[in-house]
C-alpha cells in the first residue's frame, strides 16, 4: 500500500503551512466539506487565496478585500483550476474553514472535517483537471480516513444552508461522487 499521507500531509500536495488552525478537540476525522473560493470575486490565478489563507493578504490591494482584514481562515486543502493541489493545514488538525455549521445534529464541522477549497465560484464550471485532482485526493482522503464515507462527503451549503452556497450549482455532484469507487 502507498501512504499519500504523513502526519496528515498528503504527499502530493505543495505544502503552505498555515499558522491559522489549531488541534482537534479529538483525533475523530469523519467528514470531508467541499467549498469554493475566488479573490477577487470571479477572478482566478491570483494570489490571494494563498495569501489569505497565510495571513498576509493586503485589503488594499481589491475594494472587495475590505471585509476580510483581520480575517483568520483556512482550508486543509485547495485545489486550482488547473488541478495543482495546495494543502495549508494539517488533515490531523482543525482548519478554520467552515464556521458556524452542522451535520446530522453536531454543531462546529471543523472539529471533524476536512475542508477542500475549489479555486472558482457558484457561476462557472469547475474544471476537468479539478476535478481528476479532486477525486484522486478524495479516494486518498478515504483511504486514510476510513470514517468518511461518500455519504460523509457534503457542501458548504449543506452544513450552513443560511449563511453560505458552494460549492454552487456548477458542481457536478453526481460526476464526482461516481469516480469514487
Amino acid at each position: 500500500m502507498v501512504h499519500t499521507f504523513r502526519d496528515g500531509w498528503h504527499q502530493n500536495a505543495t505544502h503552505r503551512h498555515s499558522s491559522h488552525f489549531n488541534e482537534r478537540p479529538t483525533h475523530e476525522v469523519s467528514l470531508l466539506v467541499i467549498h469554493n473560493i475566488s479573490l477577487p470575486a470571479e477572478q482566478f490565478g491570483t494570489p490571494y487565496i494563498n495569501d489569505l489563507f497565510m495571513g498576509c493578504l493586503d485589503c488594499q490591494a481589491h475594494n472587495s478585500f475590505k471585509d476580510l482584514k483581520g480575517l483568520r481562515v483556512s482550508a486543509h486543502f485547495v485545489i486550482f483550476r488547473d488541478g495543482s493541489l495546495h494543502q495549508y493545514v494539517s488533515c490531523d488538525d482543525r482548519a478554520w474553514h467552515a464556521g458556524v455549521s452542522e451535520f446530522e445534529g453536531r454543531e462546529n464541522c471543523n472539529d471533524f472535517a476536512i475542508g477542500i477549497e475549489l479555486e472558482g465560484s457558484d457561476h462557472q464550471p469547475f474544471t476537468e483537471p479539478q476535478y481528476q485532482s479532486l477525486i484522486s485526493l478524495t479516494q486518498d482522503i478515504m483511504q486514510t480516513y476510513p470514517q468518511i464515507t461518500p455519504q460523509r462527503i457534503t457542501g458548504h451549503s449543506d452544513i450552513a444552508p443560511n449563511r453560505k452556497t458552494d460549492p454552487g450549482p456548477y458542481f457536478d455532484w453526481n460526476y464526482y461522487l461516481s469516480h469514487l469507487s
